[in-house]
């Protein structure tokens, strides 16, 4: 396996890692800090909505940690990137709402935050993706 094999498939553990121990902790010991960030707009509970998104956390990171194989490791990247798009909302709503959660109690934190969410993005994305064969090398005379 090549260095960048091997740096992929330590980024896919880590986030897969990562994205478990944030679904346990929306279950356990942050539930309160996690409802921060359900926007208060959203026609649902916030607790209800905080133990959803922590099981589907689990879920992707388990995803993350069991598959290897592509195209489904790739899937599982997409899949795990369109949820870092869809709770994007609940950060603006963080932000806009001044919410204060995770130590981010000021409005320059939580606009912080907001740039971080583009890189969990390109995270899955490219830990996961489908790897691209090496250019091959000119024939020398």
């Amino acid at each position: 396996m090549g260095r960048r094999a091997w740096g992929k498939t330590a980024a896919q553990v880590a986030l897969g890692g990562a994205l478990t121990y944030a679904g346990i902790s929306h279950l356990t010991f942050a539930r309160d800090e996690f409802q921060a960030q359900v926007p208060s707009w959203f026609p649902a509970d916030a607790d209800a909505v905080v133990l959803a998104s922590g099981a589907v956390e689990i879920g992707l990171g388990a995803a993350l940690l069991a598959t290897w194989r592509q195209p489904s490791r790739a899937t599982v990247g997409k899949i795990a990137a369109a949820f870092f798009v869809a709770v994007f909302p609940g950060n603006i709503a963080q932000f806009t709402e001044g919410r204060d959660g995770f130590g981010l109690d000021t409005d320059t934190k939580r606009a912080v935050r907001l740039l971080f969410q583009p890189l969990l993005v390109l995270w899955a994305l490219r830990a996961t993706r489908t790897d691209r064969p090496e250019p091959a090398e000119p024939e020398r005379d």
